[in-house]
């Protein structure tokens, strides 16, 4: 979650003495795979978290509130997305030429400013977790592009460690290129507290949020990896007739040929 200057300080850091590269751990999330799902309580959790701890820095302009409640989302009501949108979210409408508050058809708003983070819409898309060896992306093949790993680990490498350079504090975290960032650590244990009394320890939170990001970047998963398997099983049955039917088509002639020799 880090802001768009983040990269470039952290290479600059690296470049003087930075702790070098960034180590990223495998997570098993339920949504990896062919036949993965979205936890939708894990889903629930993590817009919770954005929404008490993200939402001040990053913003999600690109995923319409009413995407909560829409068929592939967190299975809330259409009264329920009403009231959060309402009590948590202003929007400018320019009709009003003022601010009121946020409606189901609107998107989640932009959070822009000095210091704030970049949009979080496609950040589970936008970033890969895992490389090569030698650029060849064999870890990316076995292990995904790794995405809401990243995140995941972001906000879980946390060092402790600070330094100065040009004026601007970075903190240490292992997991970002460089090992230090200009986005000091986010979250802490018990920092939001749910519902369901789940866990809310930093890697717990932090496995709910990144799994809310990767919703929120594609929030139409299931229904694609369903298609997938549909037209899958349509193809195996198209070639199983092909090949029926061309070894039946065939049949004669080689049955002739056999008799001519």
């Amino acid at each position: 979650m880090e802001t768009e200057d983040h990269a470039a300080e952290g290479e600059d850091h690296a470049a003087t003495g930075g702790h070098g590269s960034a180590h990223i751990e495998d997570v098993a999330f339920s949504f990896e795979g062919p036949f993965g799902k979205y936890d939708v309580e894990q889903l629930q959790r993590g817009l919770k978290v954005y929404t008490e701890v993200c939402r001040a820095c990053h913003g999600l302009k690109f995923v319409p509130i009413r995407s909560l409640y829409e068929s592939g989302g967190l299975n809330y009501t259409e009264d329920e997305v009403r009231a959060y949108a309402a009590e948590n979210f202003e929007v400018f409408d320019a009709e009003l030429d003022d601010f009121r508050p946020a409606l189901p058809s609107d998107n989640f708003p932009a959070v822009t400013g000095e210091g704030m983070g970049p949009d979080l819409s496609l950040m589970a898309k936008a970033r890969a977790g895992f490389h090569g060896p030698y650029g060849l992306g064999i870890n990316q093949f076995l292990k995904g592009i790794g995405g809401p790993e990243y995140i995941h680990a972001i906000l879980t490498s946390y060092n402790g460690e600070e330094t100065e350079v040009a004026g601007n504090f970075l903190y240490g975290n292992d997991a970002f290129e460089g090992g230090y960032i200009s986005m000091p650590q986010p979250m802490s244990d018990g920092q939001v507290d749910f519902d369901d009394e789940h866990a809310n320890d930093l890697d717990s939170m932090s496995m709910d949020v990144s799994a809310f990001l990767m919703w929120t970047a594609e929030p139409k998963m299931m229904a694609r990896k369903q298609a997938g398997f549909v037209g899958f099983i349509m193809l195996v049955i198209l070639a199983s007739l092909l090949y029926l039917t061309n070894k039946k088509l065939w049949a004669p002639h080689k049955y002739g040929k056999e008799m001519d020799l």
